[in-house]
């Protein structure tokens, strides 16, 4: 008799379905027999400038040690961010990804019958995570599309080990305020850890904004995590990193994989932190994206979410589909990301991409709704 695997898995994997990324370039060019290079791939909130080019030759001096183990400490980057960040090198982990970090925060807390707490359009991994070890997530109704933090304090139990927050949030690029967000860090109860998500920090002009990091010696239970995959221009070696004290980096650190960041990571990670200039003009392309953008959706008549990241996500008109809107650009090569599965069927977001590729996403759009 065949074997029901499924049954045999653990109880919170049974529930789960793969996070889904935003489509490859690949996969469109194979399904609608278009030619890559005429494809714009607007869906996954990457850097449309492409890596640095201290990184990319980081790589290029890297390959001659492919039969080497990387530097599983991380200390050349490690010191880099210390320095950067002025926080000292044993209050950082290393993750193949933020997402990483996400992780073990949870499998170093969260146990079969605990809690985390998020808002309701968050990122698709924290639930993710701890559904894996058995733990409920409870999701808190956002506030004009953001994290409503005075409701989430209210959601915080006695089973509570973790609350998640996004600042700014994806995919409604939505942000929460310093005195918010001091207000909430100062009711959170000590034994409870705030993961505060700060993956597109680097795009945030706001001078009210706050960075979490200048607030970790206030409150020990906080750890923020931040990325090299969006302003650092480098999604595809899936490298981060989080902050904290001392002693949950060391529990972190505890439960990180041996090796878990390879060597082109860290020397294109420590090569971009160091590119100062690439960063300044990956912003300054970012700002004029996003000026382009909501001047296009303004003309067009569709409303949209203000965003501080490097996407924003538009209302489809009343009486359209999205997924109708989503594949009709397909169709034109143009690729963005639906979020019918965050709780927002009637929108779409859309990465900002180069000048050019964002002049044809507006274009195509302008077909689609014609």
């Amino acid at each position: 008799m065949a074997v029901d695997f499924s049954e045999l898995a653990v109880e919170g994997v049974r529930s789960l379905r793969p996070y889904q990324p935003g489509k490859p370039i690949d996969e469109l060019a194979r399904e609608l027999g278009l030619n890559e290079s005429d494809i714009v791939k607007l869906a996954s909130n990457e850097n449309p400038m492409g890596p640095s080019p201290a990184a990319l030759e980081a790589i290029r001096r890297e390959t001659a040690e492919l039969h080497r183990y990387p530097d599983g400490a991380g200390f050349v980057l490690k010191k880099t961010l210390s320095d950067k960040l002025n926080v000292r090198s044993e209050q950082i982990t290393l993750g193949n990804g933020s997402s990483d970090i996400l992780d073990f925060i949870v499998r170093v807390f969260v146990n079969d019958g605990d809690n985390v707490v998020v808002s309701q359009h968050a990122f698709a991994i924290y639930g993710l995570v701890a559904r894996t070890v058995g733990a409920d997530c409870i999701a808190v109704p956002a506030k004009d599309f953001g994290h409503d933090l005075e409701a989430m304090l209210g959601a915080i139990n006695e089973r509570t080990r973790i609350v998640f927050v996004t600042n700014p949030n994806n995919p409604t690029g939505t942000w929460n305020h310093r005195d918010e967000l001091i207000a909430f860090l100062n009711k959170v109860p000590e034994n409870v850890i705030v993961l505060l998500d700060e993956a597109y920090f680097e795009y945030v002009h706001e001078a009210d904004y706050p960075n979490g990091i200048e607030l970790l010696d206030q409150y020990p239970n906080l750890v923020v995590t931040r990325t090299f995959s969006k302003a650092y221009g480098l999604a595809s070696l899936r490298v981060g990193y989080g902050v904290s004290s001392p002693e949950l980096a060391d529990l972190m650190n505890r439960v990180r994989p041996p090796f878990n960041v390879d060597s082109f990571a860290l020397a294109a990670a420590n090569a971009a932190m160091l590119d100062e200039e690439y960063v300044r003009e990956s912003i300054a392309l970012n700002d004029r994206g996003m000026n382009y953008l909501t001047s296009a959706f303004d003309n067009l008549g569709l409303s949209y979410i203000p965003s501080v990241g490097n996407f924003i996500s538009f209302r489809v008109p009343d009486g359209v589909d999205a997924m109708e809107v989503y594949s009709g650009l397909l169709k034109q090569g143009v690729i963005v990301r639906p979020v019918a599965n965050y709780e927002m069927p009637e929108y779409l977001r859309v990465s900002i991409g180069t000048e050019s590729e964002n002049e044809i996403f507006i274009r195509a759009l302008q077909k689609v709704l014609a």
